[in-house]
């Protein structure tokens, strides 16, 4: 009988580390094919169908799956497509809240994906985000820093490096760049209900207006009028008079685990979806598309588990492709073993500890 276990607790050194299997697909960083397998190499090397690490395809597989391409691993329900849709014709942000794991940020993802819109920007939001993380980041001290460093190597005559050098464009900040072949970046703006209390009213004249100013460049706009910057993609964009102003406003998702309350301005400058746990079909598809067609078989317990849990009981959807993929791997154990392991992963998040 195999042992699935790496880490067996026994304190003795040994090569187990190195007979790590593949990741699950949404916690892969390097892209994979969507006809890899399940086990991969199984030896922790790379098999003959891995591909070099691409930002939007490695995105794509951990939030859409690795079989992707074979099943269709989406189904939002009419309610959903409607207001995305809306969204998208009213050029109005898509505030979307729901309980943790019902595919909040997938969404972004899903339409990215199947309007071409490419790479999804993304802005985690914390309790210390403020609106100027969003648009752009100067980093004055790099560059005083330089300008000391260069005098003290060659002298007093020192050039002053570019100050574009040292700007670099958020997340928001470069959805609003004018677009060049007429179509609208996915923003997704995280966990927004984690914000400090005025983000929400800081982000409304952007949102309504579509551009903004650096102040850094605006300020030197007569002698340097265009001023190469760093996008949050990491590529150079050239900024005239230090404003950027959209021409294609973006596809811009504000997602909330409905923890507080936004003020009438912002929610009247938005277009609300209230997103439900994912039904059997949406479950199903979701399964497929991270496990294959055979996860659905060998985890039907654990699905109907899932499922049939209390109303109002929290459990995300990651915890049961974590429950589904961990007990697979564990297929030889025995049951009570499983049955724990079940347990520990498909624990409730609002279960008192």
């Amino acid at each position: 009988m195999s042992d699935w276990r790496i880490y067996r607790g026994a304190g003795l050194p040994h090569d187990g580390a190195r007979q790590l299997p593949d990741p699950p697909p949404w916690r892969a960083f390097t892209a994979r094919s969507p006809h890899h397998g399940a086990d991969g190499g199984g030896d922790g090397t790379p098999t003959d169908t891995e591909e070099p690490a691409d930002t939007e395809e490695v995105d794509n597989a951990r939030r859409l799956g690795v079989k992707r391409r074979l099943v269709e691993s989406f189904h939002p329900r009419p309610e959903e497509v409607e207001a995305v849709n809306a969204a998208l014709q009213l050029r109005r942000p898509l505030l979307v809240t729901g309980n943790p794991g019902t595919g909040k940020s997938t969404l972004a993802h899903a339409v990215a994906h199947e309007l071409r819109l490419g790479r999804v920007l993304r802005w985690p939001i914390v309790s210390r985000t403020t609106l100027q993380d969003g648009l752009y980041h100067y980093d004055a001290i790099g560059r005083l820093q330089d300008v000391q460093l260069d005098r003290a190597v060659s002298g007093d005559a020192v050039r002053q490096p570019p100050i574009g050098s040292y700007i670099r464009l958020g997340p928001l900040g470069t959805a609003l760049l004018p677009s060049a072949d007429g179509l609208p970046r996915v923003l997704l703006i995280d966990e927004f209900d984690k914000s400090d209390i005025d983000l929400p009213n800081d982000l409304l004249n952007v949102l309504e207006e579509g551009e903004f100013t650096v102040r850094e460049l605006e300020r030197r706009a007569e002698r340097e009028p265009a001023t190469d910057v760093l996008t949050d993609d990491g590529t150079p964009v050239t900024l005239v008079g230090g404003r950027v102003r959209c021409t294609a406003f973006p596809f811009i998702i504000l997602t909330s685990n409905g923890e507080r309350d936004f003020p009438a301005a912002l929610l009247r400058r938005c277009i609300q979806l209230d997103l439900k746990p994912p039904g059997e079909k949406q479950l199903a598809a979701m399964v497929a598309a991270h496990l294959g067609e055979e996860a659905l078989e060998e985890g039907a317990e654990l699905i109907e588990r899932f499922l049939q849990r209390e109303p109002g009981e929290v459990v995300a959807t990651d915890q049961l492709l974590n429950a589904l993929y961990v007990t697979q791997r564990a297929a030889h154990a025995e049951q009570v073993t499983r049955n724990r392991l079940a347990e520990m992963l498909l624990r409730p998040l609002d279960r008192p500890r």
